[in-house]
């Protein structure tokens, strides 16, 4: 028997459901920390940044729109398929990282039960931060989370998979998209999540991954006026307060750096609250 040849994976961007190259055709080398050669990774452009945001602002409206209930349905479906794939999360980390296969499986666990922690919040979310407000009057006064709508977010730089599940998850819950610019060092586990979305009824445009340069892709999203919110959890390199200068030019909500902790306030970071009065009796 003729021995066979090894099937290299090419590992592309994610933009409204399908796996594009990057329209510039560039790539970059993704190494190990020992310099050792791991694959081609595709170099995101500011062209390739506005068809995620298209694609991400295109899926509000039926993302937004699920019940919180089917949404976290759909969150813990994703927990399940990255559950079955876990030994291709594992080697991954493990040589992106330079880490221990006993340390990569401690992070893809991790990552996979924070997943479905925060799937379990999709429908508690809003009976925990919405609530029936005291008025002077003959009415109700009722407020609710809703959506901010499209959210940039640049990945924790130092973590293949765990920091980028950290950041994108409680985005979601509320029924925010997403368009996030994945570690550089450490992209390959992005395109495999992205992978794991495509196949566990997460619609398209939801969540659009770009593997690449933060420090060329973030300003650009940072001032684009067609997206809401920017999570800056992994700028700690950037000129961050630039961004956030750009961002506020169009009113943008922003979340600076700093530690990634899993809590329901990183879930409102990313929502707004509407108010609604309504008459108890028209007598």
């Amino acid at each position: 028997m003729s021995k066979r040849l090894t099937v290299p994976k090419t590992y592309k961007l994610a933009i409204g459901g399908a796996f594009p190259r990057s329209e510039s055709g560039r790539t970059y080398e993704v190494l190990t920390p020992k310099g050792a050669f791991l694959a081609n990774a595709a170099k995101g452009s500011r062209k390739d940044a506005r068809d995620a945001v298209v694609a991400a602002r295109s899926a509000v409206k039926g993302w937004s729109g699920a019940t919180a209930y089917n949404r976290g349905q759909v969150l813990y479906r994703v927990a399940e398929v990255l559950e079955g794939r876990r030994a291709q999360f594992i080697d991954e980390i493990a040589a992106q990282e330079g880490v221990s296969s006993a340390a990569a499986a401690s992070q893809v666990d991790e990552a996979i039960d924070l997943w479905v922690w925060y799937a379990g919040w999709c429908d508690k979310y809003a009976q925990v931060a919405g609530n029936a407000n005291p008025v002077s009057g003959p009415y109700f006064n009722i407020s609710v989370p809703e959506p901010t709508g499209v959210v940039a977010i640049v990945a924790p730089q130092d973590s293949a998979l765990l920091g980028l599940v950290s950041v994108v998850a409680p985005a979601l819950v509320a029924g925010n998209t997403v368009v996030v610019v994945a570690s550089e060092q450490h992209p390959l586990s992005a395109i495999s999540l992205a992978e794991v979305l495509a196949t566990s009824d997460v619609p398209g445009g939801v969540v659009n991954v770009l593997t690449g340069s933060p420090a060329e892709i973030a300003p650009w999203l940072a001032s684009h006026q067609d997206v809401n919110a920017l999570d800056l959890a992994g700028a700690g390199a950037l000129d961050w307060v630039d961004m956030q200068i750009a961002a506020a030019e169009t009113l943008k909500r922003v979340l600076a750096p700093g530690d990634v902790v899993a809590s329901p306030e990183r879930i409102g970071a990313f929502t707004e609250v509407k108010t609604v009065w309504h008459t108890k009796s028209m007598v």
